[in-house]
């Protein structure tokens, strides 16, 4: 099966038909101020109407409030609620209870020590998302273009899909979905130029690149 790839951090028309174009099963849109990649409820529900269903809508939370993602529901009518923030499980379950949609969980990974809340989230939430955790001084809770060790993940036995992000790019997302038998692939900074600008080209070698990682597999 091929595996899910999902481009994050879609801020322009252009980037977005990339993805779509491409074949992206996901296009991310960032809701965090400090991000290069954020963008605005005006600009989101553009881009949302732009997708046009050929690819699941998905917001990327940080520690939002119930108000705020209220705004982001009516404006860009997410598929998946993204939370990479330090929500706790319960924070999970509260907000994929109270706005019905499924939610996906990101977690910041280093040492193997750091899956031993795994099985908590995994319970609450749709899908699990790993990410390298951000440098101590990094102001983004992810799209630093760090990796993680992915070999951490190896054995990692769930009940829900999970994807890998951290430093991905064409270059090495085989490698990583093959050492961490994750289900999907989440690139941002990875398809950019600079911070907050995507590629159309990379975009479209990234998800080239991940679709045909289980074929060499097999």
């Amino acid at each position: 099966m091929s595996p899910l790839v999902k481009i994050c951090g879609l801020s322009t028309p252009e980037t977005l038909d990339a993805a779509l174009e491409a074949g992206a099963d996901m296009v991310g849109f960032v809701f965090f101020p400090k991000s290069p990649r954020n963008v605005s409820l005006e600009a989101a529900k553009a881009l949302g109407e732009r997708t046009g269903g050929r690819a699941k809508k998905v917001a990327l939370l940080v520690d939002a409030d119930d108000a705020e993602i209220a705004s982001i529901m009516e404006a860009l009518r997410p598929d998946v609620l993204q939370l990479h923030g330090k929500e706790s499980p319960e924070r999970t379950t509260e907000i994929r209870t109270r706005f019905g949609v499924p939610v996906m969980k990101a977690l910041g990974v280093s040492t193997r020590d750091d899956l031993t809340g795994v099985p908590a989230f995994a319970e609450v939430a749709d899908l699990l998302l790993f990410d390298a955790k951000p440098p101590k001084d990094a102001v983004l809770p992810g799209g630093n273009g760090v990796a993680f060790d992915w070999p951490i993940l190896a054995g990692l036995d769930l009940a829900k899909p999970f994807m890998v992000s951290g430093g991905l790019d064409a270059g090495n997302v085989r490698d990583a979905l093959a050492l961490t038998k994750a289900q999907g692939a989440d690139v941002s900074s990875g398809v950019e130029t600079a911070p907050g600008i995507k590629d159309p080209r990379r975009i479209r070698d990234f998800v080239e690149a991940a679709r045909t990682a289980r074929e060499e597999q097999a």
